[in-house]
């Protein structure tokens, strides 16, 4: 087997060897040992024009589709374009809640999270009262001492009398009471009428009646003591009672508004017959 040097030399026309080195490179050689000595095989095929007119079939192989590029939203590519050009050098990665640490220069105007406005201290809202707000009871605390009077009585005899003798009492200042106050800022007219009376003798008799009485000689209202001494007769006016607020309408209270005028000293004798001659 004939080996084909890397390279040949010639001789120029000075008579100087010159190294000619080939365009193709040697074939590899394999050195394998057998009984009969030595033999090499060439491992490397050298290229015909039989073997380069081969027409070589590729190989079928399945085409996969690469997958589709991402698409980014305009914002999102905004974004990271910020992004990138804000972290050039002084400015930190970008935090979970979207700010960058660094200078103020690198909080990027898309990461600020917006303030909601604070509500302040807001003034109390004051509500007008209206007329159903005036109640009763401040009705009566505001006209208790005007409308709804403590009447006086009246006793004849007056100032004293006697023991088993019919005692009359009545009072002259029953009458339709009728005012008007302001409260909340609306005026209210209260209206009292007398609807009954309880005399109290100051003997622990009480007596109820519809009537005020009248004087001597009417005697409606009576009463006969027992026993000597001295007492305070008063009397319990009940009154029926309605207020209108604003003109909105008459209110009409429930029961009646009992008021107990000032009470009369009264004192109580005892007649003693007495025998005694008559003139002639």
């Amino acid at each position: 087997m004939t080996l084909v040097p890397n390279a040949a030399e010639a001789t120029d026309a000075d008579g100087l060897a010159t190294r000619i080195t080939p365009s193709v490179p040697p074939p590899k050689v394999r050195v394998d040992p057998t009984k009969e000595g030595v033999k090499a095989k060439a491992t490397t095929k050298k290229k015909t024009r039989l073997t380069s007119s081969r027409k070589h079939k590729p190989s079928k192989k399945v085409a996969v589709p690469p997958p589709p590029p991402a698409i980014r939203p305009a914002a999102a590519r905004l974004r990271h374009v910020k992004e990138l050009r804000l972290n050039i050098g002084m400015c930190g990665r970008l935090q979970p809640d979207g700010t960058v640490p660094g200078p103020t220069r690198c909080q990027p105007e898309w990461a600020t999270p917006a303030v909601e406005p604070t509500a302040g201290p807001t003034a109390p809202v004051v509500q007008q009262p209206r007329p159903q707000d005036v109640s009763w009871e401040q009705v009566l605390g505001e006209s208790k001492d005007v409308v709804f009077p403590g009447l006086h009585v009246k006793v004849q005899p007056a100032g004293r009398t006697l023991v088993n003798l019919d005692t009359i009492v009545y009072t002259e200042d029953s009458k339709v009471s009728t005012t008007t106050v302001t409260l909340l800022g609306f005026p209210v007219v209260v209206e009292a009428t007398p609807m009954s009376y309880t005399w109290s003798f100051g003997d622990g008799a009480t007596l109820t009646t519809t009537s005020p009485g009248k004087p001597y000689p009417a005697k409606e209202i009576t009463h006969k003591y027992m026993k000597r001494g001295g007492v305070r007769v008063s009397v319990t006016t009940n009154y029926a009672a309605r207020f209108n607020v604003a003109g909105t309408g008459w209110q009409y209270i429930d029961g009646t508004v009992p008021i107990t005028g000032p009470a009369t000293p009264l004192l109580i004798r005892e007649a003693v017959p007495i025998l005694v001659d008559p003139p002639r």
